[in-house]
């Protein structure tokens, strides 16, 4: 080992920690009584809950700066809505909207008159329903166009063709001498060789309502009314219907809580059920079952703590902040059972207060290193794209302060109040005093009620758990053999190679049903929408967002030549497509107008408008100065998340390429999309911060640089591991998974540096010794906070919410591969750089010897 040793902090901390350690057992009820009552004060807080509570998916799981939010704000700057002269293609908002799709039984085609006449038949029930007493009805609700509802005009065509027989034209149908694009509307649909339908399995039929402030509380009304209409719809003969809302996807993440409340409450209970077992011991005087509960007791105090005092300061409570209860009870125990094993060393015929002294040198510096790191990299997440990381990180980083707190006050204090009782030799359920050997005239049944106290005579501590002798006699020595390290340092390079080859196949995407539950009737509409329309994506605006001269026919043809780049993109259709400016030209044209002169172009500008008024609302005009105009592509075969972020990546790439003109691009969906440009980032971001803190603060306190280094490395190769094997499993990196992810690698801190520091810390001179040693002393405690926590959360993955089955997912990678790095590789690599380097150092003092 190098002999260069940074424990320059090490030293003195652990002097303090040793006073402190004897104080906590010379006056523990002041340390017991204390936080009790500072965590009664602040609980206080969760009074605030319900109004602190702050769900809104936009609003939380977008980032707060993402580039379409700009755009958004510029498209609603320059193109207002005009609410007489609605238009789907363009809204800047989702608005207020009911939607179905209906699908044919048994693939019959929806063309066949049974199937039709129940989806109108349906339809005239979705029309008739009325809210306020009756008073209003969609025909009062409803979105306009000239003074019309704006309906589904799919309906009438369909009917059209059944009764006149004549054929249906796909994608685009000329109705009324009107072309009428029915990508969107029209599903499984199969043609012939002049393009006309012969079959189509589905269909989607959309009823808009007035976004206005007048009519939001009606409009509420009647899709909660639309929703419980189409839930009691189970007597369709000919169609399957599914529906969704413009209020949907909020539904379903407000269940979240409620629907995920109890099994929450399950797997914390299991976790703390397998923590109190593991603590339970034979002997009568040194069980530690209480021990483990107020150990679990410690880290629910600090939930209360943390978590109310935020919520009396007034911070947004978002449902992510639950998953930081499982982080804290995994620190909370982690730190129990190293606190616990470190106690059990101490010899027992000593003061309580003399054990507390060496318990608190032992074990408070790696608890303080992993606490320090948690804290600065939790605060450091605060500056997150996303609103709901920011609220997990602030609720995260407070409440794990708490945690450190009530661990060395509360915890401790109860831990000395029970090294009392153990003095006393009185027993762990009824605190009488009970004899140490079986009196002779006692039965048999009597000794395993009554009788306890037994220790080590041979070192004065108690006696090992047989696990914790599992690892000194058995697995230690094993570990430590030539040719087993061999085969881990194989296993370890086999596992970078597997873990590396995930990392390059991970899939970006953001799905409906990643937030609905398995049986929400929101996912089946999702799922059939991806089905049976993924041909054709959202219309997306394409704007020149500064004035341009659209007169000067050579600038002009450049922002065309633009436009043409957007078509001949393979996500694009090159024939579905609306400019204003195109038509004018046409119109131009057909009217002999000259329009290459500016004012000649402004002149005829409002006849052209007069004749079609939906374009108006595609230019910024004022005076002589067009600030700003836009034109509609339409995007295809957009049918996953991946999908969405190569067409926003495309689109973007495209538009920045334009010299003629500064364009931006823009859909109601890119806000969500926006995810996309920083997940990875804002993820990679995130681990460097904990490999950087966790460096520094290693550094600092492991009184080895080498060690230090190797803690960082373990981490940025459970990283590595958890990523690819993400991927392997199916695990797609959005903003949820992000955010678990960044949860859950905190834990790899925990193991790391554990390990570590008990490995420089043992008084062995081998460095095999030393491994062994650190292994007895730690294997045990990571068994229990790992195999707890894992178990814990296991009941989450039968949860029929994708989150919670995403968030067990991580979190046993997280747990096993750093358990799997704690007790196998960490060892072995520290074992073998120590023998190397104190090989060196050996040679280097006989060097100074011989010349002296």
């Amino acid at each position: 080992m190098d002999s260069r040793r940074t424990d320059c902090l090490t030293k003195p901390l652990s002097r303090l920690f040793e006073n402190l350690g004897s104080k906590v057992g010379s006056y523990p009820l002041y340390f017991f009584i204390v936080p009790v009552l500072l965590s009664a004060a602040l609980s206080g807080g969760f009074i605030f809950l319900q109004e602190r509570q702050d769900n809104g998916l936009e609003r939380q799981f977008t980032p707060s700066k993402g580039s379409s939010k700009a755009t958004r704000a510029f498209v609603k700057e320059n193109f207002p809505y005009n609410y007489s002269m609605f238009s789907e293609d363009r809204q800047y908002d989702k608005g207020s909207f009911a939607s179905l799709i209906a699908v044919a039984r048994n693939s019959r085609n929806l063309l066949d008159t049974l199937v039709l006449e129940d989806i109108i038949s349906l339809n005239n029930k979705i029309l008739d329903i009325t809210v306020d007493n009756g008073r209003l009805g969609f025909n009062e609700l409803c979105a306009r166009a000239n003074g019309e509802c704006v309906s589904n005009i799919i309906l009438e065509i369909l009917s059209c063709s059944l009764t006149n027989q004549t054929s249906i034209t796909y994608p685009v149908h000329i109705h009324k001498a009107t072309p009428l694009f029915l990508g969107a509307v029209l599903g499984g649909v199969i043609t012939d060789d002049s393009g006309s339908v012969r079959n189509t399995e589905a269909v989607k039929l959309f009823y808009y309502l007035d976004d206005q402030e007048s009519t939001a509380e009606a409009s509420k009304l009647w899709l909660r009314e639309f929703k419980k209409l189409l839930s009691d719809n189970t007597d369709s003969k000919h169609i399957y219907v599914s529906y969704y809302t413009s209020k949907s996807k909020q539904d379903e993440i407000d269940s979240h809580a409620t629907d995920g409340f109890p099994l929450f409450l399950i797997a914390y209970a299991c976790a703390v059920t397998v923590s109190v077992i593991s603590c339970l011991r034979l002997d009568n005087v040194r069980n530690k079952m209480w021990v483990a509960v107020f150990g679990i007791l410690s880290a629910v105090l600090a939930v209360l703590s943390g978590f109310g005092l935020l919520l009396y300061i007034g911070v947004p409570f978002v449902i992510t902040v639950a998953n930081a209860v499982f982080l804290l009870l995994g620190i909370g125990l982690n730190n129990m059972f190293i606190m616990v094993s470190d106690w059990q060393h101490t010899h027992v015929n000593d003061p309580v207060s003399k054990r507390m002294a060496h318990t608190y040198k032992e074990a408070i510096m790696p608890i303080t290193i992993t606490a320090v790191t948690d804290v600065l990299k939790f605060f450091i997440g605060v500056k997150s794209y996303f609103p709901s990381v920011q609220a997990f990180c602030l609720y995260t980083s407070t409440s794990i302060i708490f945690c450190y707190i009530y661990t060395i006050t509360f915890f401790g204090a109860f831990l000395a109040l029970n090294g009392r009782r153990e003095g006393s030799n009185r027993h762990w359920l009824t605190c009488k005093r009970i004899p140490s050997d079986r009196p002779k005239n006692r039965s048999e049944l009597y000794s395993i009620c009554c009788v306890g106290g037994d220790f080590d005579k041979s070192t004065g501590a108690e006696k090992m758990h047989t696990v914790s002798y599992f690892f000194k006699d058995y697995y230690g020595p094993f570990l430590i053999k030539p040719w087993v390290k061999g085969m881990v340092i194989f296993f370890f390079a086999a596992y970078l190679a597997v873990s590396i080859y995930g990392c390059l196949h991970v899939q970006q995407g953001f799905e409906l049903h990643d937030l609905a539950a398995d049986d929400s009737l929101v996912n089946t509409y999702n799922r059939k929408d991806r089905h049976y329309f993924y041909d054709y994506g959202p219309s997306v605006m394409v704007i020149i967002s500064e004035p341009f001269p659209y007169w000067d026919e050579t600038k002009r043809h450049e922002l065309q030549a633009c436009i043409e780049d957007f078509k001949g993109l393979h996500i694009v259709d090159r024939d579905i497509f609306s400019s204003w400016l195109d038509s004018y030209l046409l119109y131009g044209h057909a009217n002999n107008l000259t329009l290459n002169d500016k004012d000649a172009f402004l002149k005829h500008l409002p006849q052209f408008f007069e004749l079609f008024p939906f374009y108006q609302q595609d230019v910024n005009i004022t005076g002589d100065v067009i600030h700003a105009s836009r034109v509609f592509i339409q995007m295809v075969d957009i049918d996953s998340g991946s999908r969405e972020l190569y067409a926003l990546k495309a689109l973007r790439s495209t538009s920045a390429d334009c010299r003629a003109a500064s364009l931006l691009v823009y859909n109601q969906k890119f806000i969500f999309f926006d995810q996309y440009d920083v997940v990875v980032s804002s993820t990679i971001k995130n681990v460097g911060v904990i490999t950087a803190v966790m460096f520094i603060v290693s550094l600092l306190l492991i009184p080895n640089p080498v060690c230090s280094f190797l803690v960082t490395c373990s981490i940025g190769s459970v990283t590595v591991g958890v990523t690819g094997f993400m991927a392997l499993w199916d695990i797609s990196l959005d903003s949820i998974s992000m955010i678990i992810f960044t949860v859950c690698i905190g834990f790899t801190v925990d193991f790391s540096a554990h390990v570590s520091y008990a490995f420089v810390s043992s008084k062995k001179t081998d460095p095999n010794a030393k491994a062994v040693d650190a292994l007895t002393h730690l294997g045990f405690p990571i068994l229990q906070g790992g195999l707890s926590t894992i178990l814990g959360v296991s009941v989450l993955s039968v949860s029929k919410f994708n989150t919670f089955r995403t968030f067990f997912k991580i979190f046993f990678l997280v747990m096993f591969i750093g358990m799997v790095h704690g007790l196998v590789f960490i060892p072995v690599i520290l074992s073998i750089f120590t023998c190397r380097s104190e090989k060196e150092a050996s040679k280097d003092n006989t060097v100074k010897v011989t010349k002296l």
